[in-house]
């Protein structure tokens, strides 16, 4: 009989880890910065929502606060679907935004406001990796946004830098 608690107690544990990260819906109450927000969802629950596939400036560097408000401008008040399946070490849920059948993640490197972010490129499907590369050349191509900068650096490395 302990075999069978245990056999039970796996697959409920199963049930609730796949339940804990799946897709989402809500409305975007606060955008901190050019790759982060918080969505409510329905029954009051805040999430806090950390964009895929790319990696936004700092506030401190140069088109930090434009890529905020950029994103700001897109998403805030906005009801929006998270594709999510994992979580980050800050707690943060990991996601691809859907605001209508626009990607979010796309538009800020579209506009130049965020970099393709390269090393988690795994992570995303070949579709996705294509469409974020083709996007970040054409920004770079045409001085759009960060890509106006002579040599703009990397978040990744200006915070190694700054800490």
């Amino acid at each position: 009989m302990p075999w069978m608690l245990k056999l039970l107690f796996f697959f409920s544990s199963l049930l609730l880890c796949s339940s804990a990260f799946a897709d989402f819906t809500g409305i975007v109450v606060k955008v901190t910065d050019g790759d982060t927000f918080n969505v409510l969802e329905a029954g009051n629950v805040l999430h806090k929502v950390r964009l895929t596939g790319i990696d936004a400036p700092e506030r401190a560097q140069p088109y930090g606060r434009k890529s905020h408000e950029y994103l700001a401008g897109m998403v805030a008040g906005k009801q929006v679907l998270i594709e999510s399946n994992k979580q980050d070490r800050y707690g943060r849920d990991l996601g691809k935004v859907m605001l209508d059948s626009q990607d979010i993640n796309l538009e800020q490197i579209k506009a130049g406001m965020a970099w393709w972010y390269r090393y988690y490129k795994k992570q995303q499907s070949q579709t996705d990796q294509i469409a974020y590369e083709e996007a970040e050349d054409h920004a770079k191509v045409n001085g759009l946004g960060l890509w106006a900068e002579e040599n703009p650096i990397e978040p990744w490395r200006w915070r190694r830098i700054k800490h």
